[in-house]
């Protein structure tokens, strides 16, 4: 890092740190802190809902996952067409409920025990995924950015994932959700060009897509977009089962994400800020993990070295793109870079930080004491953000651990979520779309289905650290593929809720305002109020998908 790249760093903090400060200025209640006062226009929906998503286990990992396993992960990316049904059948039941949270939305469909539920499981799931990924790939690239700034890489790796943690949890506790919304506008810029130069950069030197082309078709099977049935990690079946569920799970009834769409000015802005949303998550696969495989075709042509990983095997992917930083670009633009990382990280422990603070405060801790002041409210939402804060620093020397004794951060990252997500998912949108579903049958669902998720996950650990041998059924069931794993639990959860709910009283009239069938014909017609451009905004996304789709299924053939 040159002063000129340090400079440039700089620049990106300053406009941070006045965006924080505007942000700051106007909050006065709880609907201000937790949902930006409920006006935010649709571009800025779009933009934060793309750059929470995009954080700095995406661009380490998916670059890693590139160098690792080629296309076979892409598909996590190509959930753009999850975003149009966030749009069109989600949003306008989430909006007119007028909740702040998706257990809120949860309570009003089923009782109070599902929003406990969902609150506890979310809470719990941010903090061991999400906060401790995102942290490790943004100290990661500190180490190897700035390996003897701080003395050593490993002071270097500890320096970055402190600081970035402290300051990110300084400015949501400052500034609330406009805060993160207005900063992730900045930041969605500062990835996309950062992550295209460095494709660009690699490209030039590794002699044009053609080459890339030509280097990965000695291993065609490895970087191939769809593996056989019988590949152990990643069988084309499993992956189309899993993908799908995580990604609804993800953008359709994730705290996380959804939030961005209640602070919408109006159920439109929310619709149409969803689909550009869809249209921006299109990219990735572009920005992020070609990179990864241009990095490994530079290391096959003996253009750039890269680490080892603990198998003494394959490369550590995780070190591909901070190296193709330090090794590729020039002065100036590695800081225009380094800042698009510092923004991933960031904007995805921001909106991570922010989304925690409102399920506890609003969906705990206002049960526990109502009645409660808007100003005490702030308080509380702020001083959860700083336990949340708390909670990612302590859990930082474990991820790392995890991380590098492993596949990757972004293998570790869908295997966890796959095991999380068929419970909510299945309650969701059997909510939704089946009247007959009560809350004693969606509780037992979410209950049933997180244990279960949560013993293959220890299962799987055990297995693969040989804790259970190599034989029996425990053995078994660990080694069971966990995207094949994703649907089997799909299935469970969904039978679970069904069985338990016909077994006992169909749900009160009041309970069914929120679903499919009790929509008013008024209703219909404000859900399709969005206009012209919003539909075929969303007809060019899936046919964006489409075309990635068939481009990448023989584009090494």
């Amino acid at each position: 890092m040159t002063p000129l790249d340090w400079a440039v760093v700089g620049v990106y903090f300053a406009l941070l740190i006045g965006i924080v400060w505007w942000s700051a200025m106007g909050i006065s209640t709880s609907s201000d802190y937790f949902l930006a006062g409920r006006d935010v226009g649709w571009f800025a929906i779009g933009a934060s809902l793309f750059a929470s998503n995009i954080g700095s286990e995406h661009i380490v990992g998916l670059a890693g996952s590139g160098a690792l396993n080629g296309m076979a992960q892409a598909h996590w990316e190509l959930q753009a067409w999850v975003l149009v049904m966030l749009a069109w059948i989600f949003v306008p039941f989430y909006y007119r409920a007028d909740v702040f949270t998706m257990p809120e939305f949860l309570e009003k469909r089923f009782d109070g025990r599902t929003r406990w539920v969902l609150s506890t499981v979310s809470l719990v799931a941010y903090v061991f995924t999400k906060v401790s990924v995102t942290v490790y790939a943004g100290a990661l690239v500190f180490e190897t950015l700035l390996p003897t700034t701080f003395g050593t890489p490993e002071n270097a790796f500890w320096v970055g994932a402190f600081s970035t943690v402290i300051l990110t949890g300084l400015y949501t506790v400052f500034g609330g959700l406009r805060a993160v919304v207005y900063t992730e506008v900045l930041q969605t810029g500062l990835l996309l060009i950062g992550s295209v130069f460095i494709t660009i950069f690699g490209l030039y030197q590794l002699g044009g897509w053609g080459e890339l082309q030509a280097t990965l078709s000695q291993n065609p099977e490895r970087f191939a977009l769809w593996r056989g049935l019988d590949d152990p990690s990643f069988p084309w079946l499993g992956v189309m089962i899993a993908s799908p569920i995580i990604g609804v799970w993800y953008w359709c009834t994730d705290q996380y994400v959804v939030q961005r769409t209640l602070a919408a000015r109006s159920l439109s802005d929310a619709q149409l800020g969803s689909v550009w949303g869809g249209f921006l998550k299109v990219w990735p696969i572009f920005v992020f993990m070609v990179p990864g495989m241009i990095g490994y075709a530079m290391v096959q042509e003996g253009m750039l070295s890269i680490p080892m990983g603990p198998d003494g095997e394959k490369i550590n992917g995780d070190m591909v793109f901070p190296i193709m930083v330090r090794e590729l670009l020039p002065m100036g633009l590695r800081g225009l870079v380094v800042g698009g990382v510092l923004s991933a990280l960031m904007s995805s422990l921001s909106s991570l930080f922010n989304s925690c603070a409102t399920l506890f405060t609003k969906d705990i801790y206002e049960k526990l004491r109502p009645g409660m002041s808007e100003t005490h409210l702030v308080r509380v939402g702020r001083i959860a953000t700083g336990v949340v804060v708390g909670f990612g620093l302590l859990w930082i020397p474990i991820m790392k651990e995890m991380a590098e004794g492993g596949g990757g951060l972004y293998d570790y990252l869908q295997q966890v979520q796959g095991l999380l997500a068929p419970p909510i998912v299945s309650v969701f949108v059997l909510g939704l779309f089946y009247d007959r579903v009560n809350a004693r049958g969606a509780v037992w669902g979410l209950v049933a289905g997180f244990v279960i998720g949560m013993i293959k996950l220890t299962l799987q650990a055990m297995a693969e650290s040989g804790a259970l041998g190599t034989e029996g059924m425990l053995y078994s069931i660990g080694i069971f593929n966990g995207y094949y794993f994703t649907g089997v639990l799909l299935l469970i959860s969904l039978a679970i809720i069904i069985g338990v709910s016909l077994m006992g009283e169909a749900p009160k009239k009041e309970k069914l305002e929120f679903t499919y069938g009790n929509v008013t014909p008024e209703e219909r017609t404000e859900n399709r109020a969005v206009g012209e451009a919003a539909v075929w905004a969303s007809v060019a996304v899936l046919v964006l998908v489409a075309a990635v789709y068939i481009y990448f299924s023989f584009w090494l053939q």
